[in-house]
């Protein structure tokens, strides 16, 4: 018996040190070939030591950790020779221990099985038990999306989409340098603004004053007051075409940013720069902001994003997560969380510091634009026409669309630039490469009966980064 705990269940009977102990030899911690710190023999002490669960900290949205994963106590002598005589050797256990690298015991468990071993009083019951992998629980079911509506009018690709925050109209712009103001309810056009001598890239409507803000690629930000239709107000200083911007919902700042690698503040009623955000190594492709800390969100084409300090014009933190160019960055309208876009997955992120949540994997495109409604529904689009939408909870994947060109343009002109959200939430807009804006709603006849959510616990497959 002696023989056969020292061969084979060496382990179980070596567990970590106390809490103490770690604490001193913390640094010097090996780790086995699972990545799990492995720590030095306990010399015949009963200790209490912590089990992280099998998956990275945090869990991810809805996935509690188990009654395993709590503290358990190490296993005594005896509990572990009841243990040696309850399972006989195997062959896996041999051929591990054949294939185990030299240098020191095999440690390895069979896949998916704990040892928790429970001790209550005098009495001491060991159980090998089951321990159930972390599942994605299941998504809200939401209704699907279907086309109700296709805008044409403009002459270029259309690159941005702004909604009123009256919802009575909505405003675009495109490759054609001209604004388009549309009757959100009939879809008419009904105003046509001109002035930019390139590609509108970015166009936005105060709620604090009937002005609108539109830049583009002639390194132009301008101030279009809505009662006359004319600009009142130029904003120079960006050295570079200008891809993005946003106003701060409670104060009367603009916030713009460039292919010149830095985002500026500017006060909208002096049109003084107020910082020049600097820290970008390559062009600034979206920018956001917010009123609680931190108050602006920047993600660029050297796959990193920022979080800015609006007061001392400095960087808070620098995510560096993606490994590809970061596109489209969205808020959610009432959790304190985020998430971003890139060709190598949505990532989501909780505030103020960055905190990595998961990743939504599957929609391998480049993806241009992000947004998400107070229901949960995340929407991204992408260069190849491609729109995906995802439960914001779980990170489900419960529908995909790929709208048809108009007539007459090319296959490759099926690119989404710009998508979002009506003031009710009740309309989803998209601005496309084929010149047109499309106008989706959800599908009234469609019940949890019909549109079944395809849905499987399986173990989630979460990456660090």
């Amino acid at each position: 018996m002696a023989i056969k705990l020292r061969n084979e269940y060496g382990p179980v009977l070596h567990m970590p040190t106390s809490k103490e102990n770690l604490k001193e030899k913390g640094p010097q911690n090996a780790s086995d070939s699972y990545g799990h710190k492995q720590y030095p023999a306990n010399q015949g002490q009963e200790v209490e030591y912590l089990v992280t669960g099998t998956h990275p900290y945090p869990p991810g949205p809805g996935v509690a950790l188990t009654a395993d994963t709590k503290i358990q106590r190490m296993p005594s002598e005896s509990a572990a020779q009841s243990l040696a005589v309850a399972l006989p050797s195997s062959q896996a256990r041999v051929d591990a221990n054949r294939s185990a690298p030299a240098g020191g015991p095999d440690r390895s468990q069979p896949a998916g099985m704990t040892l928790a071993v429970m001790e209550g009083g005098n009495a001491k019951n060991s159980a090998l038990m089951a321990k159930k992998a972390p599942t994605m629980p299941k998504p809200q079911w939401h209704p699907p999306w279907k086309l109700y509506r296709v805008i044409s009018g403009h002459l270029g690709w259309v690159r941005c989409i702004a909604v009123e925050p009256g919802n009575q109209w909505f405003v675009t712009g495109s490759a054609d340098r001209t604004i388009k103001i549309w009757d959100l309810a009939s879809g008419k056009l009904k105003l046509s603004l001109t002035g930019h001598i390139s590609t509108v890239r970015g166009v936005i409507v105060s709620s604090r004053s009937p002005y609108l803000f539109s830049c583009g690629e002639d390194k132009q930000v301008k101030c279009w007051d809505l009662e006359y239709n004319k600009v009142i107000r130029h904003y120079h200083g960006h050295l570079s075409a200008v891809y993005g911007l946003d106003l701060h919902p409670t104060i009367d700042v603009l916030v713009t940013c460039s292919r010149d690698s830095t985002a500026r503040i500017w006060d909208v009623r002096t049109k003084a720069s107020v910082h020049t955000l600097s820290g970008h190594t390559n062009a600034v492709a979206t920018v956001r902001c917010q009123a609680a800390e931190p108050q602006i969100i920047t993600g660029s084409h050297d796959t990193t994003i920022r979080l800015w300090d609006l007061v001392a014009g400095k960087t808070r933190v620098t995510l560096t997560n993606h490994k590809k160019s970061v596109r489209a960055v969205v808020l959610h309208p009432k959790h304190y969380t985020f998430a971003s876009g890139s060709p190598d997955n949505i990532k989501q992120w909780k505030f103020p510091d960055g905190s990595f949540i998961q990743n939504l994997s599957g929609h391998n495109a480049i993806i241009n634009t992000l947004t998400v409604n107070s229901d949960g529904v995340l929407v991204s689009g992408a260069d190849n026409g491609t729109m995906h939408l995802w439960d914001w909870r779980t990170g489900y994947n419960f529908q995909r669309v790929h709208a048809a060109v108009q007539p007459g343009s090319l296959d490759s002109e099926s690119g989404i630039f710009a998508c979002a959200f009506d003031q009710s939430e009740s309309r989803l807009l998209t601005a496309e490469a084929d010149k047109t804006i499309k106008v989706y709603r959800e599908d009234d006849t469609a019940t949890e009966e019909t549109h079944p959510v395809s849905w499987k616990p399986e173990i989630i497959k979460r990456k660090r980064f």
